[in-house]
């Protein structure tokens, strides 16, 4: 799971900040996507800054998995979900360098939240594959990846990255500041 441009920790602090819900408001990006009783997969959450929002929106009966190499992140965004009074929904877990280490989530996946994570991996395809396995048939996966960051011809190949894994775009939604795509599983 890491790349060569993993965010440091102490950036959380700035992508966690309340004035990013101007350009990028969490409630209403994520509520087409998670629906209480779900479970969602989000790599690379930071210190929580979608995390939070998805807790919420798949209510007291649903999960949400947040998954990051980084320590400090996961310790502030258990503190946050504490405050919040969230954290009995998130299962926050600390990832290896080469995999999710989500084993246990084969096909249970309703919703992966991907932003502005793939281009940290050390291996796109091999974080479609895991992250493709996770996913129930017809569960889908947000792609989107911040336009001052990732190129559109290395977004292109993130997308082509995912078609081995099963990963087909089913459409582009608008995400501010962003390039993105919904990925859908086979049903």
């Amino acid at each position: 799971m890491a790349g060569h441009r993993v965010c440091p920790w102490w950036l959380g602090y700035l992508l966690a900040s309340p004035l990013r819900r101007l350009q990028q408001d969490p409630a209403r990006l994520l509520a087409p996507y998670a629906r209480a009783g779900m479970t969602v997969l989000e790599p690379g959450p930071g210190m929580g800054f979608f995390t939070l929002e998805l807790a919420r929106l798949v209510g007291p009966s649903g999960r949400v998995v947040a998954v990051d190499v980084e320590p400090r992140m996961l310790n502030a965004l258990r503190r946050r979900a504490a405050s919040a009074g969230l954290l009995g929904r998130i299962d926050a877990r600390l990832a290896r360098p080469d995999t999710l280490g989500i084993n246990d989530l084969e096909g249970s996946v309703d919703f992966v939240l991907a932003f502005a994570v793939v281009h940290e991996m050390a291996d796109a395809g091999a974080f479609f594959t895991e992250a493709a396995r996770s996913l129930r048939p017809g569960g889908t996966l947000l792609l989107a990846e911040p336009s001052g960051h990732v190129g559109t011809a290395e977004f292109e190949a993130e997308m082509q990255a995912a078609a081995p894994a099963g990963l087909a775009a089913a459409e582009r939604p608008r995400v501010r500041g962003c390039a993105a795509a919904l990925l859908r599983m086979p049903e």
